[in-house]
């Protein structure tokens, strides 16, 4: 990642700082969790799981987002692929292009990890997340919905 990044990976030692913005993400999304549930999804991530990476957003002492990307592979798309799984930026900083910024260095870094593509899900009401993320170059496949079986 660039030097005047606005995004670091995070690690262990960031778990304090990412509970509080999960925790208010999930309440603004309507997610069911709790505290441990975070942790638990949490831990692997941070301490250097291939199948994803935990990244902060803003500076060092106090981040003002985080971003969740998780890891697959596509055929249709060729290769390794990537799931914006969260992508939160706390109320305050929010329509000052932090989010086009963040998505560009994340693109960025994926690029140079091999990533194909990176998908994201978004609520058909937020219509000013789809306008943000429209700008990134992010668009919509017709005909395609996300669907989810919970296995546990």
């Amino acid at each position: 990642m660039s030097q005047r990044t606005t995004l670091r990976k995070a690690g262990p030692a960031e778990t304090e700082q990412l509970v509080p913005m999960i925790t208010a993400f999930h309440a603004e999304e309507g997610l069911r969790s709790d505290e441990a549930h975070i942790r638990r999804a949490l831990a692997p991530l941070l301490a250097g799981s291939p199948h994803g990476e935990i990244f902060l957003a803003g500076p060092q002492i106090s981040p003002v987002g985080y971003l969740c990307c998780c890891y697959g592979w596509s055929i249709e798309h060729g290769g390794l692929d990537a799931f914006l799984d969260e992508f939160y930026l706390r109320p305050s900083v929010r329509g000052r292009g932090l989010a086009g910024s963040v998505i560009q260095e994340l693109s960025q870094h994926l690029a140079q990890k091999g990533a194909i593509g990176l998908h994201l899900e978004v609520n058909d009401d937020n219509a000013r997340a789809i306008r943000a993320y429209e700008r990134s170059g992010f668009t919509r496949r017709a005909g395609y919905g996300l669907m989810t079986r919970v296995l546990q």
